[in-house]
């Protein structure tokens, strides 16, 4: 079979594979959670009498991470848009994540708001398209802001300035395929030229990556005030760097929301910084709890909300 004969992989294909990793990585987060179960227990009831000010303030923190992406959201576009429905569409999109795999229940709630705001479904796509990556630029950049300005937050293996090494020419590969390829070469020039287009103006750029850090940090500061709450001092920049690298190592992993895959790396990342297994699992815990498990039944209703009102 030659290559022009060659039949490519359906999208409902791609989305069997996808729900099958999923179904592994869940199965294999039961069993790791059915052999620690009592350290699990003991968890829970150290949340249950946690520090009730700063579960309060952990849960202000997990409110405005909605706000924040919406704000990213409004600034990766150039038309305005209609502010009330684009955060309960960031609250409807964070319920949706925890669904599907990979972030495709975010991605098709955000994708459907904007073209029913007017956006062809090309600079939709473009626009989410952006939101991640400057979301991942933006993980990149505040850890390495930590590491120059605490050098001692985490230990630097040897290996390290060969992977500092490896990132441009791993840029350089992604930009000459791009520019071998004709039809990918379109697609690229016509994303730069959106992104040309929200950068022109400064309050969009402001918002695409201000909005984008703010959410970073809002994200990390819940789980910092999990951690006082239950009587652990970490560091700041500890917790701060733990998130940033669990966040990072989830996203190798397709599950629904991060279930299992984040979990477990922000319970390793944080007993690397220091804490020990049963606070960490703990902090796991409410960190779930707030982001995710409480807000699942109403994002759900806005969800169906916004789909009756045809915003979706």
């Amino acid at each position: 079979m030659t290559a022009t004969e060659r039949i490519p992989i359906s999208p409902g294909r791609r989305l069997y594979v996808q729900l099958g990793i999923t179904v592994v990585v869940l199965v294999a987060g039961s069993g790791v959670l059915v052999a620690h179960w009592a350290t699990l227990d003991s968890g829970t009831d150290r949340l249950a009498a946690a520090d009730g000010e700063w579960l309060v303030l952990a849960c202000v923190a997990a409110m405005g991470t909605w706000v924040c992406a919406a704000v990213a959201q409004q600034g990766a576009v150039v038309e305005r848009l209609p502010r009330g429905r684009l955060v309960a569409a960031q609250f409807a999109a964070g319920a949706a994540n925890h669904l599907l795999p990979v972030g495709a229940g975010a991605t098709m709630v955000n994708l459907r708001f904007l073209t029913r705001c007017g956006l062809s479904t090309r600079r939709s796509a473009t626009a989410l398209a952006v939101k991640a990556v400057v979301g991942g630029l933006v993980r990149c950049a505040l850890g390495v802001a930590l590491l120059v300005a605490s050098p001692g937050t985490v230990h630097l293996s040897a290996r390290f300035p060969h992977v500092l090494v490896l990132l441009p020419v791993a840029a350089a590969v992604v930009v000459i395929t791009a520019a071998i390829s004709g039809r990918l070469r379109r697609t690229v020039a016509r994303a730069f030229a959106d992104v040309r287009d929200v950068h022109r103006c400064p309050a969009r750029a402001c918002a695409l990556w201000g909005g984008s850090v703010a959410f970073t940090l809002l994200h990390a500061g819940v789980v910092l005030a999990v951690i006082h709450a239950i009587g652990l001092g970490l560091p700041a920049n500890r917790v701060v760097m733990a998130y940033l690298v669990a966040s990072g190592a989830a996203a190798l992993l397709p599950t629904p929301g991060g279930l299992g895959s984040l979990d477990a790396a922000l319970a390793l990342a944080l007993t690397a910084a220091g804490a020990p297994g049963a606070q960490a699992v703990t902090t796991v815990l409410g960190y779930r709890l707030l982001t995710g498990w409480l807000p699942m039944a109403p994002g759900l209703l806005v969800l169906a909300l916004l789909a009756r009102r045809s915003a979706l």
